[in-house]
């Protein structure tokens, strides 16, 4: 995600205009509110990919952002509104694995579809299946809880997803996890 041209593929990629957004949030929730925020305010077209990234550099744990589109001009707008709100923009984004929040066609992963949907409506490449060695047959259906988080591989947006009730699967990322010692 951070070039002009696929690691996997060596294809240009669909995004070579990417920028990070520095922020202070300190969980992927408050991350991921903040990103629909920033991409509501900037008025960002539904092809613009936004990730949040894990970052423990200069001294402080964060969720970073980045933006990611096709054009030059949209990126160069976002930097510029972005900076003149006070935030701090660097070309590129933390790493290239991100996690997408917004991504093409991530709005229509609502409800109960199968695999090849899934693939077919948004601009997820792949799906994983956790400890499986092959992908899921394409008829495999995919309870998306209305939460779909696909991660940057070498790429490619790709999808963990686990099994489920049913010989259904689910995304791996639960939306409401429990807090870490809740019951302590």
């Amino acid at each position: 995600m951070t070039s002009a041209t696929s690691a996997a593929s060596g294809q240009p990629s669909p995004t070579p205009y990417v920028i990070g957004v520095d922020t202070d949030a300190t969980s992927l929730r408050d991350a991921d509110h903040l990103l629909r925020e920033l991409n509501t305010g900037l008025g960002l077209p539904e092809d613009v990919f936004g990730c949040t990234h894990l970052v423990a550099g200069g001294g402080r744990r964060r969720v970073a952002l980045s933006l990611a589109a096709r054009s030059r001009v949209v990126i160069d707008v976002a930097r510029d509104r972005l900076r003149a709100q006070g935030r701090t923009v660097t070309d590129g984004a933390w790493d290239a694995e991100g996690r997408a929040v917004l991504y093409p066609g991530a709005a229509a992963l609502t409800g109960t579809l199968t695999v090849a949907e899934l693939l077919e409506r948004s601009a997820i490449e792949r799906v994983r299946v956790l400890g499986a060695a092959d992908p899921p047959d394409p008829a495999t259906r995919l309870v998306t809880r209305e939460f779909v988080r696909p991660h940057w591989q070498d790429g490619t947006l790709v999808l963990a997803a686990m099994p489920h009730i049913g010989g259904t699967l689910v995304p791996f990322e639960d939306p409401d996890p429990t807090p870490c010692c809740a019951g302590h």
